[in-house]
């Protein structure tokens, strides 16, 4: 931290082939906290045939149109594969990986193929700006402190509710859908955290951003584009499920 500006070195930002090849690069960025705008909710489903198994993250929007996108994930070391009973058996580290939307977000809806939702949540500026430092100080502290993941008590959602908790003023308390975190934007939407009035089914199709991901994975401002902010952009149709 400098006054308002943060900088975050290593930065993630790959150009993704495939689901397993890819050009690495990893940056260096300053943003500016005083331009902070809205925070985003990432949910990818797993599995077509139900919700339940899913990977999700936040994404932090910037008035001069920057995103930097902050994923929880268990940290794999060179030759380690992910599984849910390792997960359980505490044989992973927490890692915190800050990225490029079109990294975290366009890998997972181009070219693994996982439904991907960015909704938009609803909070203050302050309170945007303070979930970010949060986050940030937690990656920090675990370079020196590591934490073990779980698959089911420490994992991506659980630690996003951490986070959310000790800035809300309404904790968010525990639920099913938590442990199944394909349906925590039903819990969101419930709780009044998601920045739409739209029914939830609704929300889901309004929110749905693979097929603009597809078009628009190599354009500058994908990040926007996806949202279907861009020039002449429409809506993705998908079944809300």
């Amino acid at each position: 931290m400098n006054g308002d500006e943060l900088t975050v070195r290593g930065v993630r930002n790959f150009s993704w082939r495939s689901a397993t090849e890819y050009d690495p690069s990893w940056e260096e960025r300053t943003d500016d906290l005083t331009k902070i705008r809205q925070v985003w909710y990432v949910l990818t489903p797993f599995s077509t045939s139900w919700r339940g198994p899913a990977h999700s993250l936040v994404s932090f929007e910037f008035t001069d149109g920057e995103f930097l996108a902050i994923s929880v994930e268990a940290r794999r070391e060179t030759g380690e594969t992910y599984g849910i009973l390792k997960g359980m058996l505490k044989r992973f580290e927490i890692l915190y990986v800050a990225g490029d939307e079109r990294d975290l977000v366009g890998m997972r809806a181009v070219h693994q193929g996982d439904s991907v939702y960015v909704y938009p949540a609803r909070a203050t500026e302050e309170g945007v700006r303070t979930l970010l430092l949060d986050m940030v100080e937690e990656a920090n502290r675990l370079r020196s402190d590591p934490m073990s993941y779980h698959s089911l008590r420490v994992n991506c959602t659980t630690r996003l509710v951490d986070h959310v908790n000790r800035v809300a003023a309404v904790p968010i308390r525990w639920s099913w859908r938590i442990l199944l975190p394909g349906y925590s934007d039903a819990l969101a939407h419930r709780l009044g955290l998601l920045d739409t009035d739209l029914p939830l089914g609704e929300a889901r199709r309004r929110w749905y951003v693979n097929e603009r991901a597809r078009r628009w994975i190599d354009a500058e401002d994908f990040s926007l584009r996806i949202r279907g902010t861009g020039d002449g952009e429409t809506m993705d149709a998908r079944p809300g499920g």
